[in-house]
């Protein structure tokens, strides 16, 4: 066995696309190697006996590199090396991740009578994440929501929300949201490019995006957690009731603020129990 080493963020995980480029002490390219799906690296053909270096790079983190010493053997056990994420911040390892709607909210916030908000939220929903492993933006997202289960803790507002004359439960069931792409906008925020539709309408809309850490969970799994917002006008979603009231003021405002906060569980499916 010639040369072995395991590729590593900081967090532990596994850097499957890692390129390993091995120089002797003139410079010169003796080895070049990837990586596989476990961020190990294997040569079976030995080394001649001396100092090298070890170079290793990967797209979105910064370069790393290590000496490595040859023995008789022709083996060189470099061990771990660690690759630190471009602008510091670790990502979730790639790879399917299921939303946990109970520790989840998807929430909005609109006018009322031109003087105060109005929130809300919808109780049933489900959602995954695809992390790519080789380029963060071309990550996917997906997520439904039953539109029936909007909740503003007033009944009446809510019997009218699901109505005709905004949200047509009965006729438009689901809110989807699919992504087409992201956009960095910071070592830990992203500009989520999407369709969202909603009451029979499909329109772009972008989510502000930002990562808030991964950790360990108290039954055994991984969890990442996220923030997002968006702003949404509803006439562009074909909901234009607009009862007016004295002075001329809407009685909802027509412009909805979006917050998400997203737990979701590596995996594509969430844990028993």
């Amino acid at each position: 066995m010639g040369l072995t080493a395991r590729i590593r963020t900081r967090d532990g995980w596994a850097v499957s696309h890692a390129v390993v480029t091995v120089t002797d002490m003139t410079g010169a390219q003796v080895l070049r190697l990837e990586a596989d799906a476990e961020g190990a690296v294997r040569d079976a053909n030995p080394l001649a006996p001396g100092a090298y270096t070890v170079i290793v790079t990967a797209v979105g983190y910064a370069p790393a590199a290590a000496s490595a010493i040859v023995t008789a053997s022709g083996r060189a056990e470099v061990g771990t090396v660690t690759l630190a994420r471009q602008g510091g911040t670790e990502l979730p390892p790639p790879g399917p991740w299921t939303v946990d709607p109970a520790h989840s909210t998807v929430a909005a916030v609109a006018q009322h009578l031109g003087i105060s908000s109005v929130h809300g939220r919808f109780t049933h929903f489900s959602g995954s994440i695809e992390i790519a492993p080789d380029d963060i933006t071309k990550s996917r997202v997906e997520a439904v929501i039953r539109a029936d289960s909007i909740d503003t803790g007033n009944g009446m507002r809510d019997d009218h929300l699901k109505s005709a004359d905004f949200l047509d439960v009965e006729k438009y069931p689901e809110i989807t949201y699919r992504s087409t792409g992201l956009t960095a906008a910071g070592s830990d925020r992203w500009t989520v490019h999407g369709e969202l539709g909603m009451h029979g309408v499909v329109r772009p809309v972008d989510l502000d995006l930002a990562y808030l850490g991964t950790g360990a969970d108290p039954w055994g799994g991984t969890r990442a957690a996220f923030r997002a917002t968006a702003e949404l006008h509803r006439d562009d979603f074909a909901m234009n009731y607009n009862q007016v009231v004295q002075a001329g003021i809407a009685a909802i405002g027509t412009t909805l603020k979006v917050e998400l906060d997203v737990q979701a569980v590596q995996g594509e499916s969430l844990p028993l129990g």
